[in-house]
């Protein structure tokens, strides 16, 4: 794997780590915050709309010139409000995040479906959440059975936190459904125009095994996913 040293603000950077690339999976992440929070400062919104709105945007429109069709995007379940009982579906939960973390991360998922829509591109977003090293996860799995974190509200909120392994299957499995779909999908005309033939669909990724809170039946469907490393807690 070739690193190339740069800011994704930087549209030199970012089309030399784009040269002979067919997909690509952003993670880019600065300043991270829940979805339960109004707490914010200049810093934390400037590097928020850096990384997750002129970034992804100028990584997306250099992407399509090149004839890259396909990504995966890390999206956050911090796009939504999250005390909230249920997420019945990526398509009826609103996008009403109290921080700036979160409101930036759907801005990014509103860019993706931009270019899908004018520019014929096939991208995924995966809300994920929590995601934690293999010895991270063990370790807060037992520690915390009940699943509550602080997140700066009185309360705090349930935290179904990922196992590297299992976001891992993740992105691969979204990487394999965005390809084959950009691959299937007929060539499109030199000049945006609407119904260019992309797609775009976010998606659930949490460590919700039970799914008490998660709907994951769109991760299971299209991308064949479904959160296995709670089984590593057995026995």
């Amino acid at each position: 794997m070739e690193f190339v040293e740069g800011s994704v603000t930087d549209p030199d950077a970012l089309d030399r780590a784009l040269d002979g690339v067919d997909t690509f999976v952003w993670t880019v992440m600065q300043k991270p915050q829940g979805g339960s929070v109004t707490v914010q400062d200049v810093p934390t919104i400037l590097a928020n709309y850096d990384v997750n709105s002129k970034g992804l945007h100028l990584l997306l429109y250099l992407a399509q010139l090149r004839g890259i069709r396909s990504g995966v995007y890390t999206g956050t379940m911090s796009v939504h409000y999250r005390h909230r009982p249920f997420y019945t579906n990526e398509d009826e939960m609103p996008l009403d995040t109290p921080s700036v973390y979160g409101l930036t991360k759907g801005f990014g998922e509103g860019v993706c479906r931009y270019f899908a829509r004018w520019f014929g591109m096939h991208l995924m977003a995966l809300r994920i959440t929590g995601p934690r090293t293999r010895a991270q996860f063990l370790k807060e799995r037992h520690e915390r059975p009940d699943r509550m974190y602080p997140d700066g509200s009185p309360t705090g909120s349930k935290l179904y936190i990922l196992d590297e392994a299992d976001l891992a299957r993740a992105y691969l499995g979204a990487i394999d459904a965005v390809t084959g779909t950009a691959s299937r999908a007929p060539s499109d005309a030199e000049q945006p125009m609407p119904g260019r033939h992309g797609s775009f669909e976010p998606i659930f990724i949490a460590g919700d095994e039970t799914e008490e809170m998660h709907n994951l039946a769109r991760a299971r469907e299209r991308i064949g996913w479904s959160p296995r490393s709670h089984r590593l807690l057995e026995g």
